[in-house]
């Protein structure tokens, strides 16, 4: 039975309401109706949607009571990488940074838009006609974590745009933070039922939002600041950073009330000054400020380095410190095989938290600093920083006091530690087998493009590891259906799928399974050169440094990496019981009469949605013949492949004359495997 036309505009006028006071309460802080009055709106529109399910909209203020939990969260690839930005700590370094942005843009004075580095997670949030669609995680800054069901509950962040003029296609990133009050409020929360207390608001935001259940996040009073884009259409871009951001508070997004213009490196350091004066008075967390050229055409003139734009800057605030005495020194080996040494505090109270533990970094920062156990030390803490050892207090340093050595192998495992000259890092080399290492070889080896396992995610992982269910990867091809069953959140049909997604996984190419090795300093590219050359696994597995030598982007750095972990017998045993379990790969034949790369040198840009494969599939097909894919379009670009509803590189690509492939043409050029 359909909705009678009155409902339906009933709901809108609901809808549109209920959106009202959301702006109202958690944006402006200015609530016109108490909370009863706005749960009576809630509870009405509830009724209505349960009773009509078509009036259910992805933009209804409903979705942000929670959905049902995921098993997983989904890998999604930034259209324009999310970068991190670069640091400056002190005025000789701001000023150097000013003097650069003004030589580079040929101006005597520079305006910026200074704003609080908010302490959160940030976040990119994808607008398709105005709603919500889609929001991600910075990840690495070039693929992150599809957090949409849980960005949909925080009710700062519009599901729906207001007003008018966005683009259709377009991305606003900004910062979810928790607020001071409400995080105080969720540790009070916590000591009373006994579950888990966190050290800083920032810990507190960043696993709130990492929950696989969105229900759990929207218990926790999260909100966001928008503070810039990602994907947007060059031509509707305005002038200048300030008008970006008035204009996205516009369409509904909340920003920064403490943003502001200010001029030259003078009125940047009078901001600072001020907003640290005011920090703790904040009523978020804030580890600095951060600086952004105004004017976009000359942001696009300073451009980028590899991981940071050269147009903004963060400027921290000084770090805390304190004074407390080494219990002892004990030696971690993190999730990649290097062995940190730690030192064991007396707990101490820096920068809002109780330390008890500090990186000592390696074994020439503890010979450098002489730290010992026993020995009073100055202990920093900068933000979310790890705290660190920064000096000890030589008089007060006990008698007898012996300088601590670094083990002769690796304490978790035994194996072979691996020190490579001119690096301070020590490593084991047992990446299949040590224990400290399980966790993260096996999320590799899992990876989509790795063996890409579908449905095996972090979290799984980690009940399949704290289980003892496997202790290696080749494990993994071992599991029963009992087995996953029983865990949580996974189920018969679950388990199932998972069993198959394994069966499927075993059929991979040599340069795939390299890579999922997790060898050090191997990646695809790298992989691949190895699996071309050598063209099989056991002439990899015998090969002598010379002829490592031989192969493109393989140096003695790498080479070195390479026969150290086919030296370990363990590694070996892992190998053979994979292939033993049924993991195998085809001899790739020659593609065409040009040879094995006949795409070598040219670049192709994919958007949208493919239907034949995905993106990342696409994207390996395209490598193995030697293109190169770029995330974004320019006049080098050879071609587009353009999907299901493409984004705005399809534009840019018709304006610079780019040729663009359908999905039928892109195919087509596969099969005859030549462009």
């Amino acid at each position: 039975m359909s909705a009678p036309a009155e409902l339906v505009e009933k709901v809108r006028r609901l809808s549109e309401e209920i959106e009202f006071h959301n702006v109202r309460y958690y944006q402006q802080d200015d609530p016109l109706i108490t909370d009863a009055e706005y749960d009576r709106l809630m509870a009405e529109l509830l009724a209505l949607e349960e009773r009509y399910p078509e009036l259910l909209t992805p933009d209804s203020p409903s979705q942000r009571v929670g959905a049902p939990p995921v098993e997983a969260f989904a890998e999604v690839r930034h259209e324009v990488p999310m970068l991190s930005l670069a640091n400056v700590f002190s005025e000789e370094d701001l000023t150097a940074f000013d003097a650069r942005v003004r030589k580079d843009s040929a101006q005597e004075s520079v305006d910026y838009v200074a704003e609080p580095k908010l302490d959160g997670l940030a976040v990119n949030l994808l607008y398709q006609d105005g709603v919500l669609v889609r929001a991600a995680t910075r990840g690495d800054g070039q693929v992150g974590e599809d957090v949409t069901h849980n960005v949909r509950v925080i009710r700062a962040i519009p599901l729906r745009l207001q007003g008018e003029g966005y683009p259709v296609h377009f991305e606003a990133r900004g910062e979810v933070f928790m607020p001071k009050e409400g995080f105080l409020a969720l540790n009070e929360r916590a000591r009373k039922t006994g579950d888990k207390v966190f050290a800083n608001p920032r810990n507190a935001a960043a696993g709130s939002l990492r929950q696989l259940d969105a229900r759990v996040t929207a218990s926790r009073p999260l909100s966001f600041y928008a503070y810039g884009i990602g994907a947007f259409p060059e031509d509707r871009l305005p002038a200048t950073q300030h008008e970006l951001i008035e204009m996205l508070q516009r369409w509904g997004l909340p920003v920064s009330p403490e943003l502001r213009l200010v001029r030259g490196v003078t009125g940047c350091s009078d901001y600072f000054s001020s907003l640290a004066e005011r920090r703790s008075r904040l009523p978020y967390d804030i580890d600095g400020v951060v600086y952004k050229v105004d004017c976009l055409r000359f942001q696009a003139v300073l451009g980028f380095l590899s991981r940071a734009p050269r147009w903004a800057v963060a400027h921290k605030f000084p770090a805390e410190e304190a004074r407390t005495r080494v219990l002892a020194i004990e030696i971690q080996v993190g999730r990649t095989g290097v062995l940190t040494p730690v030192a064991r505090l007396e707990p101490v109270f820096v920068g809002g938290v109780t330390i008890t533990n500090a990186t000592l970094n390696n074994a020439e920062i503890i010979k450098e600093k002489d730290v010992r156990v026993g020995d009073t030390v100055i202990v920093r803490r900068a933000g979310d920083v790890i705290p660190e050892v920064v000096q000890i207090v030589p008089e007060l340093r006990e008698v007898g006091a012996e300088p601590f050595r670094m083990p002769e192998a690796c304490p978790e495992c035994g194996s072979a530690l691996e020190i490579v000259e001119g690096e301070v890092a020590v490593r084991c080399s047992g990446g299949l087998y040590c224990p400290a290492q399980h966790k993260e070889s096996v999320k590799h080896f899992a990876s989509r493009r790795a063996m890409d396992i579908e449905g095996l995610g972090e979290k799984l992982v980690d009940q399949l590891v704290d289980k003892k269910l496997i202790a290696t990867v080749a494990d993994l091809y071992r599991l029963s259906l009992e087995q996953l069953a029983g865990l949580e959140r996974m189920g018969a049909k679950s388990a199932a799928n998972l069993l198959e997604a394994l069966e499927r996984s075993k059929h991979t190419t040599l340069a795939r399974f390299l890579y999922a090795l997790g060898i050090r300093d191997v990646g695809e590219v790298t992989a691949k050169a190895l699996a071309d050359h050598f063209g099989s696994l056991d002439a990899l597995m015998a090969a002598h440094e010379e002829e490592l030598l031989s192969v493109a982007d393989v140096g003695p750095v790498v080479s070195g990496h390479v026969l150290l972990f086919f030296r370990q017998d363990h590694n070996r045993e892992v190998i053979a019981q994979l292939l033993e379990l049924g993991v195998v790969w085809e001899t790739r034949a020659k593609t065409s009469d040009e040879g094995e790369r006949p795409f070598e040198g040219r670049v192709f840009v994919l958007t949208g949605t493919l239907s034949a494969m995905s993106r990342e599939e696409a994207r390996a097909r395209l490598e193995t013949l030697g293109a190169k894919c770029t995330g974004s379009v320019s006049k080098k670009t050879d071609f587009v492949v353009a999907g299901a509803e493409p984004g705005s590189k399809l534009a840019k690509a018709t304006e610079l004359g780019v040729p663009v492939l359908d999905e039928d043409g892109f195919l087509a050029m596969l099969d005859r495997g030549r462009p």
